[in-house]
């Protein structure tokens, strides 16, 4: 899948991947800051829980962006592929200000949407001007390619890393979730290893990449963000090695985002946060 072309005088929506288990009381900045880049009292926000096994989880969603200050949040629970034929829920969803994709299974986002009038019309909608953002399985399927599973630990092996399409947004960075809890370091490795064209972004929990229309990301959150960039990889021994092998990948850059950090895809530069 690629991303829906902008028309010659639109900007491209925020893409805004969390790491998942995001503040949800006291002080949910992550949420809080989606619904302003919705449109704040005017927001209107669509609600993706297609992930999540949970029935509730949807109209939990709608809860909290309403007491957040929006104006409308609609759940539209996908559960099966004909689900997205739903004409009134296709209206809802492009009428929306802001799109949001729950947490869950990603392989069940991807195998319930992929291919759809859903997937095709949040593309467009993100092409002119509507964020999208997603919570741990939402945030994995939002680029182009999506880790589907993998292993543990912070050594790459060969074999280690499974790949689905995901939604395409874009294809500048593949995303981990849940990443410094879950020890998915040698996973994300793994995964550039098979084509270093793609930045990594690692997401602790309660931390989300806020990823502007001209391609900056902006650290949100409690955690981190771990950067992986292999655009100068030197040499990368996933095509000789066996199962289980350890991978050898030299030249591997690796920047920590914590709050208020940034990282600009365009020109790979990583700044500290602001004093």
């Amino acid at each position: 899948m690629s991303p829906a072309r902008s028309e010659h005088d639109e900007t491209r929506g925020w893409i805004v991947p969390v790491g998942g288990a995001e503040e949800k009381v006291g002080h949910p900045k992550i949420l809080q800051r989606f619904v302003r880049l919705s449109g704040e009292d005017a927001a209107r926000i669509a609600i993706i829980p297609t992930a999540s096994s949970l029935d509730e989880t949807g109209t939990q969603y709608e809860d909290l962006f309403l007491e957040l200050g929006a104006n409308k949040a609609k759940s539209l629970p996908y559960r099966e592929r004909i689900d997205t034929e739903s004409q009134d829920w296709l209206n809802t969803l492009d009428e929306a200000t802001g799109v949001f994709f729950t947490g869950g299974n990603q392989l069940r986002l991807s195998a319930t949407l992929g291919g759809t009038s859903v997937a095709s019309l949040v593309r467009r909608l993100n092409a002119r001007g509507v964020p999208v953002g997603g919570t741990s399985a939402g945030a994995a399927i939002l680029p182009e390619h999506m880790i589907a599973y993998g292993g543990i630990g912070g050594t790459p092996t060969a074999g280690m890393v499974s790949l689905a399409p995901g939604l395409g947004l874009t294809n500048r960075f593949l995303i981990d979730q849940h990443f410094r809890e879950r020890d998915r370091l040698g996973r994300l490795l793994s995964a550039l290893s098979y084509n270093p064209f793609a930045v990594g972004l690692g997401l602790d929990e309660d931390t989300a990449a806020f990823i502007s229309p001209d391609n900056v990301i902006h650290a949100v959150g409690s955690g981190a963000i771990t950067v992986v960039d292999v655009s100068q990889l030197s040499h990368s021994s996933v095509a000789d090695a066996r199962e289980g092998d350890p991978l050898c990948m030299t030249d591997v850059r690796v920047h920590i985002l914590p709050h208020g950090a940034s990282f600009d895809l365009n020109t790979l530069k990583a700044s500290p946060p602001e004093a």
